[in-house]
């Protein structure tokens, strides 16, 4: 096995080298001009010149290598009690008549489509046959409100949306449509046609001259071949979540991102051809784009799409269930997951109904992930647990422990070390390096590998601001956290999560890591409140786990004792309370932000990815007997 630093020395010394030797993972109808096109920072362009096609890499390919045959996807739905596996040929033939009939609507190289969809094969389906004739997909969460689905409308100017008539939310049917028909209504730029799948629980109206119905389209379609692109032409725009106003629209181009989730199945996951790798997340967020649908099939591997939750389809055993009966080799999702889970089964008792001997690796990345649920997930799995940190602009990770290079010991409370090809440093607000274990601004320096983005739809100067203009050469990826002197990243949360008490810059991210270790704790948030006289302070809000029964107030007293001895007085942290649950974005990342504007009496904006809004009355309730917003 090669050696960890080895390969990152040559990643950051020699990128061209290096990205040119992962390059040859990939097929090319043209090989590039230039590997590193750095002729206009910070806009720089991965493999210029040459030309691809990523579809035809995800799965062409693998038919004509002879592996028609292995699974490419396992469909998996306990909400519609269905099962469905489809090989690499089905997923050609499948594919290329959709791209066909794409084509027979007149959309072509460069045009944008828009796709609203739950977790169902067509979403893939959807996604390849754009990619196949180098049409741009911008994929929006089945179930975002029509407000937001028509902002996206007027950003990305679709010619076409893909939608189905609705999905199944937990024990809830959610129609789509209508949701579809008042975006396109609000939305000033007007979709020409809108692809309906209709799903037998919930039937879709049809609107006479617009709307086409995707069974009845397919039908009439002729299979069409891969187009070739530009390594630079766009692949597909993914709108950032939670953002205020207009949101941003990351781009992703063709051939860097194919050759860095290619090389980073194996590098980063471990996974080679024919292995079965879950993500369990949802097509709508970068997770799913770069690990449900693109990684996993550029690889050759067989992926899971899971419609369904981590608890409640039908139990805390569900994810037991899924690696047991498809043999899935390493899973990747959210640490909200786990912590569901350990909330509702603290004692594992699911796990011990299934065989999961095939199961060797647990990822986990969305936000960071506290040791007491690292520690619980390691005990029930008795394998190792990875934890990773990346971000929608990256599409994929930053800092990992690289297992198919070298797996490094784990330090509970660090993703580990910088992936080849991020050059991670810590700056002060002058954008002066730190020492090793002082906190400031993660950066990475320019230029960013492959995959990430090279700018934002239709904005490059919101790219310049929002990024590379607080500190120049640098990429700035709005987290702070410190690098040990083992050279281990830790990610303490976003910069506004830290707090200044009487002129002590302190992490709520570590108060909650000190909380989380609480027996009876299954999560919690610390936020920053306003203080006339320290400036901020802490306040902490926790969800107990199932079958707790204690008297609040000896767990209150307990938690400021354990701030005291882990973090010191210092942290001043005295103010906490119970909550039913705390407020999340459907991919599983706690609204602090939110939270902190209700703790100040500001007014905020509903985000558009809240998983449930009535959780923020309780919350604005739990606030206000705590005495927030102050008088």
């Amino acid at each position: 096995m090669a050696n960890y630093d080895d390969v990152f020395v040559k990643s950051v010394e020699n990128p061209e080298a290096f990205w040119a030797e992962a390059a040859e993972g990939i097929d090319w109808y043209k090989k590039w001009d230039r590997v590193l096109d750095a002729t206009n920072p910070p806009f720089y362009r991965w493999f210029s010149g040459g030309t691809m096609n990523t579809c035809y890499n995800a799965v062409d390919r693998h038919v004509e290598n002879g592996r028609g045959d292995q699974l490419a996807i396992i469909h998996d739905s306990p909400v519609t009690n269905s099962i469905t596996k489809i090989t690499y040929a089905e997923l050609k033939d499948t594919v290329s008549t959709f791209a066909g009939a794409l084509s027979s609507l007149g959309i072509k190289k460069g045009d944008t489509v828009i796709i609203y969809m739950p977790m169902i094969l067509e979403a893939a389906y959807a996604m390849l046959a754009c990619a196949r004739i180098g049409a741009i997909h911008s994929v929006v969460f089945g179930g975002f409100a029509a407000n937001e689905l028509a902002i996206r409308i007027n950003h990305a100017e679709p010619k076409l949306i893909i939608t189905a008539s609705g999905a199944i939310e937990g024990k809830k049917t959610l129609a789509y449509k209508p949701i579809v028909d008042e975006a396109i209504d609000i939305a000033t730029h007007k979709v020409p046609t809108c692809i309906v799948l209709q799903r037998p629980f919930v039937t879709a109206d049809l609107q006479d001259g617009r709307d086409v119905e995707w069974n009845a389209l397919v039908a009439g379609a002729k299979p069409t071949d891969c187009v070739p692109v530009a390594a630079t032409d766009p692949l597909y725009i993914l709108y950032t979540s939670g953002t205020t106003g207009m949101p941003k629209g990351v781009i992703r181009d063709n051939g860097g991102h194919a050759v860095a989730l290619h090389w980073s199945m194996k590098s980063i996951y471990d996974i080679d051809a024919g292995d079965v790798f879950w993500s369990a997340s949802d097509v709508g967020w970068v997770v799913g784009h770069s690990y449900i649908v693109y990684g996993p099939l550029l690889k050759g591997a067989t992926t899971i799409l899971y419609e369904g939750k981590p608890i409640g389809t039908p139990d805390a055993g569900a994810f037991w269930r899924l690696i047991s009966q498809h043999q899935v080799k390493s899973l990747f999702t959210a640490p909200t997951a786990f912590r569901a889970i350990k909330k509702e089964d603290p004692d594992g008792v699911f796990i011990k109904k299934y065989d999961i001997s095939c199961f060797q690796c647990l990822y986990l990345a969305g936000e960071r992930l506290d040791p007491d649920t690292y520690f619980w997930a390691s005990n029930l799995l008795k394998v190792p647990v990875i934890d990773h940190w990346w971000q929608t602009e990256t599409g994929w990770a930053i800092v990992a422990n690289c297992r198919g290079i070298e797996e490094l010991p784990v330090k509970p409370g660090s993703p580990t070390k910088p992936v080849p090809g991020y050059n991670v440093m810590v700056l002060d607000n002058e954008g002066t390096p730190v020492g090793p274990n002082v906190e400031g601004n993660i950066v990475v320096k320019l230029p960013l590998p492959p995959g990430t983005l090279p700018t934002l739809w239709k904005n490059d100067t919101r790219f310049v601001e929002s990024y590379m203009s607080a500190f120049p050469g640098y990429y700035e990826t709005s987290d702070g956290g410190y690098i040990d002197e083992d050279g281990y990243v830790y990610v303490m949360g976003r910069m506004d999560d830290v707090i200044n008490i009487a002129g002590h810059r302190l992490s709520t991210g570590a108060m909650e890591e000190v909380i989380a270790t609480h027996p009876d704790i299954a999560e919690c948030a610390v936020i920053g409140t306003e203080d006339q006289l320290k400036g901020q302070l802490p306040v902490g809000l926790f969800v107990l786990k199932s079958g707790v029964d204690r008297d609040v107030e000896e767990i209150k007293t307990e938690l400021v004792k354990m701030v005291r001895d882990k973090i010191g007085a210092i942290a001043c942290f005295r103010e906490s309370n119970v909550v039913a649950r705390l407020p999340k974005t459907r991919s599983g990342k706690i609204l602090r932000g939110t939270m902190r504007s209700i703790a100040a009496g500001k007014e905020y904006r509903m985000p558009s990815t809240i998983d449930d809004p009535v959780i923020l009355e309780e919350i604005t309730e739990t606030l206000k007997s705590m005495g927030y917003p102050p008088k």
